[in-house]
């Protein structure tokens, strides 16, 4: 296969998943455009920023794949991939702590407690992405470094979700 029809492929994979994430935020905003969605339009917006960016994440899971495949020969890209991958899930782990810190006592860095929620919402997807990236990755090691990444950002989300979520189910029990 030649180098520009990959190209291709991987490119039109992203331009249907903006096409169909897009769709999706249609939809969305197609079944709530009434009274309640004028009132809370911020609220709305960012609902609908969200669906775009997970429905984006996970259908262009499909091209990245792809172009990951494409890349299995190129040893360096998987060393600098797996990298990334630990450092990123560094950040995971520094967003969840910070958030827990910030919740019991004030803290010093509000913004950064702010960025913190942002970053635990996107864990989910970055879970995802990674074990797609271990799945296809070549070389044992990075494999490994990428299982890691994978678990560290599922713990995250699992964080986020018990956090955020738990007590509202189960709130006065």
């Amino acid at each position: 296969m030649k180098p520009l029809f990959k190209v291709g492929v991987v490119a039109i994979g992203y331009v249907a998943a903006i096409l169909i994430a897009s769709a999706a935020v249609a939809i969305r905003m197609a079944f709530t455009s009434g009274p309640d969605a004028q009132a809370s339009s911020g609220m709305y917006a960012f609902g609908d920023a969200l669906l775009f960016v997970f429905v984006f994440g996970i259908i262009a899971l499909v091209p990245s794949a792809a172009a990951l495949f494409f890349l299995r020969p190129y040893r360096h890209f998987w060393a600098l991939l797996s990298a990334a991958g630990l450092a990123v899930a560094v950040t995971g782990i520094t967003a969840a702590a910070l958030f827990e810190v910030s919740r019991h006592a004030p803290s010093p860095f509000a913004t950064w407690d702010a960025l913190s929620v942002l970053r635990i919402l996107v864990a989910s997807l970055l879970a995802f992405t990674f074990l797609v990236c271990a799945v296809i990755s070549p070389q044992r090691s990075h494999r490994f470094a990428l299982l890691f990444a994978t678990v560290v950002e599922a713990a995250v989300s699992a964080y986020g979700g018990f956090v955020w979520f738990v007590p509202l189910f189960f709130h006065g029990r």
